[in-house]
């Protein structure tokens, strides 16, 4: 086939920064890629497709069902309208508007431009607790009692960023949210790898888990999942389906209990969101590629390419951070007086190259390789040499 962004007078870049949505998530790998395209060859009942969606989402999560969104973003903002409306067609016609409750709990230190996508839905975040480790005033994480005394009536929800950092909060957030009867909505959107990950976060207790489709998964940029309760799920997909449908001729997905509904749904707030054919298919095969992969293997081949750019960069201070420290995949930190302005000349090359910025306001950038082609060690490191 002919190259695509040459044709529209875009330049390919040289990703060493991650698996960033801004660069274009994940390289699919050329089974997802054909799954997609045998995806798109056929009508299918979206309903349909999501159910059994659910059950293999099920099946590697630990949940109870789960759901293809169109990003960890869009399944924030779905698991949002889900325990605001839960089964009331009234509310999901309502949101992002309506006088009910639609309170969501969310930590301070937790409330980033992320949280955004939660507010979307017609919540309204209300901040709880200190921030002490933030800021390095204190010790103190997220307690039980800040969480219970913010709880109101017009709570339905409490939302949680987990990272390395956070994760040692997240059982004080299930017990306060079980003892309240509120669903607990967590961000795992970046927490992949290790693939453990998958099945933790439920595993401890949270209610619903978002996770990015299109980063470590290798699945189509535009997808995510949403994993959890089985209600909350229904809720969710109930918001993000077609449904231009006859009451009398609809079949619901068999995730929907009609029993629970006195009435068919409109167009929910996750309309915009409809994940397509080939984005769920794409995605289940990405989900199961991940799922058998060999994690210390991949790890120790990212390694060894890692090592080789090293050498190369002889005479540059260097460090090489295993997955055991990063929890996800080895990246390579280079120390850089003024790094932000080294990465200027990066990405203005040619080709242009890119390095993560994280760690920028120490003076070192990190080479992430979780999506750098092997093809591209060699001219990475070429530029490297040349800026350096």
């Amino acid at each position: 086939m002919s190259d695509p962004y040459s044709r529209l007078g875009v330049r390919r870049r040289i990703n060493a920064a991650g698996a960033l949505t801004r660069l274009g998530g994940a390289v699919m790998a050329p089974d997802v890629v054909e799954a997609m395209a045998a995806a798109s060859r056929a009508s299918v009942d979206i309903g349909e497709l999501q159910d059994a969606a659910s059950a293999r989402i099920a099946e590697a999560t630990g949940a109870e069902a789960g759901l293809v969104t169109t990003g960890a973003a869009a399944a924030l903002t779905l698991a949002a309208a889900a325990s605001i409306a839960r089964w009331d067609v009234a509310k999901m016609a309502s949101l992002p508007h309506g006088d009910f409750p639609r309170d969501i709990l969310i930590p301070r230190t937790h409330r980033t431009g992320y949280a955004h996508a939660l507010a979307a839905s017609g919540a309204r975040l209300i901040d709880i607790g200190h921030n002490d480790r933030g800021t390095g005033a204190g010790v103190r994480g997220l307690e039980a009692w800040e969480i219970e005394a913010a709880l109101s009536p017009a709570v339905v929800a409490m939302a949680f960023s987990v990272n390395a950092t956070s994760l040692a909060d997240l059982p004080t957030a299930v017990a306060a949210c079980r003892a309240a009867g509120i669903p607990l909505i967590v961000d795992a959107a970046a927490q992949l790898p290790p693939k453990e990950n998958l099945k933790r976060f439920v595993a401890m207790g949270a209610d619903l888990v978002a996770f990015s489709g299109g980063k470590a998964l290798g699945g189509p940029q535009a997808s995510g999942i949403l994993a959890g309760r089985r209600d909350l799920v229904a809720s969710a997909l109930l918001q993000q389906l077609d449904m231009d449908v006859a009451p009398e001729t609809w079949s619901p997905p068999k995730l929907v209990d009609r029993a629970n509904l006195r009435g068919v749904p409109h167009h929910g707030i996750g309309r915009g969101f409809k994940a397509g054919k080939e984005e769920i298919v794409g995605l289940l095969t990405a989900l199961d590629r991940f799922v058998k992969a060999d994690d210390a293997s991949n790890n120790a081949r990212l390694e060894a390419r890692l090592k080789a750019i090293a050498i190369e960069l002889n005479g540059h201070k260097v460090t090489l951070v295993p997955a055991s420290v990063t929890g996800r995949v080895p990246v390579l930190e280079i120390a850089v007086p003024e790094a932000l302005a080294v990465s200027a000349r990066l990405q203005r090359g040619d080709p242009p190259v890119h390095l993560s910025e994280r760690h920028a306001a120490r003076g070192v950038l990190t080479l992430d390789p979780q999506v750098l082609l092997p093809e591209h060690d060699a001219p990475l490191t070429a530029a490297l040499r040349a800026a350096l």
